[in-house]
């Protein structure tokens, strides 16, 4: 619980505030505590407390009427967006990407591990460069970029996906140096496939360089997915999507980390990717591990229609994106609707935005509570939910 900045004894005393009181915070799925909360705002509009409400208690101030507030989301994976593709850029687009940025600020995006698929090793340093030049320009009221999300290239060709075959290569020290070296710093989680030779020394480097690294376009069954999170594999980059299912009498990687208890399970929330059901049931067997992730490519926040992707034509139809092959590729999507989806579908509102916004800040190791991370932010840079449950819809907006 966090206490108040102040003392009866200060000459400021009260200082100028108001009270926002009625609010909930939301939590993973199971999670038992129901009690409402309010908070200290000053004439910034910055929190300056969140408290427990004492049960049964009228407290003056700007009632919510149990709305939730939450930190903006933060996306694991994404491809791109504004006919961007990440592992395309060269600096003439950091103007285009600055845009991009603040888009994403206004659907509610904190900040974004910008995802490189299997690429290139020139395209895929060249994209890191300008992916660096654009970090040092972050300014207020704009989406961050984090470190670089590597889709590849160390993937199983049987589960390639949409990943170009001539740009997977097999996993070693040698091809990871030749990738990264000089980006070290750069670099946020690494999607590789555990069950392919030389993948043990490529997790061990990763590690020591606090690099998250994650399962996916694999083929490794559930032993080789324990044995995977035994060296240090820490999430799933996208569950059941470009890997073995959950099946009875073979728990693969699904199994295995809702087993292991502390693996982040990724979910693409859109319907199409996992269904409704599906998701769900991963909700109900791993609250505490599963983060939404958008899986958005290069037409995010454009309309639907066909797009240039590498070398290849991209269909997008309704918000999901496919090969011409009819391979599924990603979504345009904004990560919110994820959470707004999987509220519909679960009728579980707070766990649906914890698995937007304070899951994937656990993946990427920030440790504190919810109630602490709201403590010294504007409104401006929260999030106000609000559950309709007559058409059972789940909307946000910005909380100032």
């Amino acid at each position: 619980m966090t206490t108040m900045p102040w003392s009866r004894t200060s000459t400021t005393w009260p200082p100028p505030m108001h009270r926002i009181t009625h609010i909930r915070l939301p939590q993973p799925l199971n999670a038992i505590d129901t009690k409402l909360w309010w908070m200290a705002v000053d004439e910034h509009e910055r929190v300056l407390s969140v408290q427990p409400m004492a049960d049964g208690s009228a407290m003056d101030g700007e009632s919510w009427q149990g709305d939730w507030i939450s930190p903006m989301g933060i996306d694991l994976q994404i491809n791109g967006g504004l006919g961007l593709a990440f592992p395309e850029l060269t600096a003439k687009d950091i103007p285009q990407l600055l845009k991009l940025l603040d888009r994403l600020w206004q659907d509610g995006v904190q900040a974004i591990c910008p995802t490189l698929v299997s690429c290139g090793v020139a395209a895929l340093r060249q994209s890191l460069t300008v992916l660096h030049a654009a970090r040092e320009q972050h300014c207020p009221q704009r989406c961050e970029l984090l470190g670089a999300h590597l889709e590849g290239p160390f993937l199983a060709m049987a589960r390639h996906g949409a990943h170009p075959l001539e740009h997977l290569c097999a996993p070693s020290l040698r091809a990871l140096d030749e990738r990264i070296r000089g980006f070290e710093q750069d670099i946020s989680l690494m999607t590789l496939a555990p069950e392919l030779p030389g993948s043990s020394e490529v997790i061990e480097r990763l590690r020591t360089l606090d690099i998250v690294v994650c399962l996916g376009h694999s083929n490794a069954d559930g032993e080789a997915s324990a044995d995977a999170f035994s060296q240090g594999v820490g999430m799933l980059t996208h569950s059941f999507n470009a890997m073995p299912g959950l099946h009875h009498r073979a728990a693969g990687p699904v199994g295995e980390a809702c087993m292991h208890g502390e693996i982040a399970m990724g979910l693409i929330a859109d319907g199409v990717h996992v269904d409704p059901t599906m998701a769900v049931l991963l909700q109900r067997l791993a609250p505490q591990q599963l983060v939404l992730v958008s899986d958005s490519l290069a037409p995010y926040g454009l309309k639907d229609g066909k797009y240039r992707w590498d070398e290849r034509v991209l269909l997008v139809e309704k918000g999901t994106c496919r090969l011409e092959d009819g391979t599924l590729a990603g979504v345009t999507l904004p990560l919110l609707e994820g959470s707004r989806r999987l509220a519909t579908w679960s009728g579980e509102p707070a766990a649906a935005i914890w698995a937007a916004t304070m899951a994937p800040r656990q993946v990427m190791g920030n440790g504190r509570t919810l109630d602490e991370l709201l403590v010294n932010q504007p409104l401006t840079d929260l999030l106000r939910w609000q559950w309709k449950p007559d058409t059972e819809e789940l909307i946000w907006k910005h909380a100032a």
